[in-house]
């Protein structure tokens, strides 16, 4: 055994020499493409969920568009559920009461004509078979089917489901170009319209209630002498910002140059949103798909010449949207046998009071 100790060489598991660093090329940036997504077909109906008829296990008919859509959007913008509220208003502002169908049930069929394309009554029979005041049932909760369509059933939810006497239920309905067997209200066009108000419109409110908005940027680059100066400043931030206020940066970098770090504000990426093109065009598109005069929803006109003869624009609404709306409610009469839906003629002199008699 040689005495002689060999020296030991700790030899890392890679090195580059300082020969092949220096013919190494330096990495660059480079551009770079991706997409947000697939291309999707500008007439895609998913939105909404057009789904067409289908036989539930039931024995009834499921609606070509979930009811429960239709309910939620008809509080999703103010425009759209005036629109309908102002068709409910001047009907029930028309509408003569009868024994056998009050002002409250008119106006809850009424509406659920304009919102969801279906209304219906049930005709209640008392002891000894006399006719008693119809009963307006929630068209979101009525289903309808059948071998020949004649069966209707209440069902609230997916437990409690009740079938209704046979001939007892009078159902109106906005008709369908596709099927017969529910009605589809006429505004479906304008709902990607009122979605997307909506949306514009909770962006901004949650904007500003997430109190997440810059305010403004402390960028420190001078070296400090006392490393318990800077966290001092950092606290004293920290500390004057209260529940929702904007939230200021502080950047501590020392030596760091002018242009080193550069922050968009927040509130830049918000006022760039084009919000308020958003809001107008969305609304307009919701007023054409009622058919509604801007007169009559209380919108604020952007020109010196305003909107014209509100008095003119009712009549021409009431004319061409409600008196079709009053025709379709006459059904009733015919298929009961018996003048209960009848209306007095629209006019904005003042009410008589003959229409809020329901003796007469």
């Amino acid at each position: 055994m040689n005495d002689t100790a060999k020296p030991r060489i700790r030899v890392p598991a890679y090195q580059v020499s300082e020969g092949a660093a220096a013919k190494a090329p330096t990495e660059t940036g480079r551009a770079e493409a991706f997409s947000f997504g697939d291309p999707e077909p500008v007439t895609s109906m998913r939105d909404f969920f057009y789904e067409g008829l289908w036989l539930s296990a039931d024995e009834w008919y499921e609606p070509p568009i979930p009811l429960d859509v239709l309910a939620k959007s008809y509080r999703a913008t103010a425009h759209h559920g005036s629109a309908l509220q102002v068709k409910r208003n001047i009907l029930l502002r028309t509408f003569l009461p009868h024994p056998l169908l009050g002002r409250q049930a008119f106006s809850g069929l009424a509406l659920d004509y304009l919102v969801f394309g279906n209304a219906y009554l049930e005709e209640v029979r008392g002891r000894l078979g006399k006719r008693l005041p119809f009963r307006h049932l929630l068209a979101r909760y009525v289903r309808r089917g059948g071998l020949n369509a004649d069966r209707y059933w209440w069902v609230p939810n997916y437990q409690d489901r009740q079938e209704l006497p046979a001939g007892r239920v009078i159902h109106l309905l906005e008709p369908d170009i596709d099927q017969c067997i529910y009605g589809v209200p006429d505004y479906i066009g304008s709902l990607q319209s009122a979605w997307l108000n909506e949306s514009a419109t909770l962006f901004r409110r949650r904007y500003y209630l997430n109190g997440s908005h810059a305010g403004f940027i402390m960028y420190v680059n001078d070296a400090a002498h006392n490393k318990q100066d800077i966290d001092a400043m950092r606290q004293a931030l920290k500390d004057s910002k209260g529940p929702g206020n904007f939230r200021n940066l502080f950047l501590y970098s020392p030596g760091g140059k002018k242009d080193g770090v550069q922050v968009i504000p927040v509130s830049e990426v918000a006022s760039k949103d084009d919000f308020w093109n958003i809001k107008n065009i969305t609304r307009d598109d919701q007023l054409a798909g009622h058919r509604i005069p801007p007169q009559l929803m209380g919108i604020i006109p952007e020109n010196a010449g305003g909107f014209g003869d509100v008095e003119k624009a009712a009549r021409v609404f009431v004319a061409n949207e409600l008196e079709p709306l009053q025709a379709t409610m006459r059904e009733i009469n015919e298929r009961i046998g018996e003048e209960i839906v009848r209306f007095r003629p629209y006019s904005l002199d003042g009410d008589t009071g003959s229409g809020l008699d329901p003796t007469r």
